[in-house]
């Protein structure tokens, strides 16, 4: 079963753009989204995937979704390499849109106008 939800996906290099749009959020397409297997780390009512093997794969460190995560009370700093991908938690621990917070601080920090 495959569902949609609304995701702020923050790129590695600074010269891609941070999105908020709808995902499919099956494995398949998370893998493919943070460029290999993931992890998922959970702060309040939301989660960021990773890439679980961005240091060993050596992809670039994500310095716009360690601050956001900083900023949010979560302090992962050597762990955001590659791609970010961040949802919302429903009661049962599944997906559901990113929270309006998360993307309205992200449109903060970064300058840039997001909606979710």
């Amino acid at each position: 079963m495959s569902t949609i939800s609304t995701a702020l996906i923050i790129p590695a290099r600074t010269n891609e753009p941070v999105r908020v749009g709808p995902i499919e959020t099956t494995l398949r397409n998370l893998q493919e989204l943070v460029d290999g297997g993931i992890e998922s780390v959970t702060r309040g009512d939301w989660h960021v995937y990773l890439n679980a093997e961005g240091v060993i794969k050596d992809l670039p460190p994500n310095v716009r979704a360690a601050q956001l995560m900083y900023d949010c009370g979560l302090d992962l700093a050597g762990a955001a390499r590659g791609p970010a991908v961040f949802l919302g938690n429903d009661d049962h621990g599944g997906e559901q849109d990113v929270p309006d917070h998360l993307v309205r601080r992200a449109g903060e920090l970064f300058g840039v106008p997001l909606a979710a």
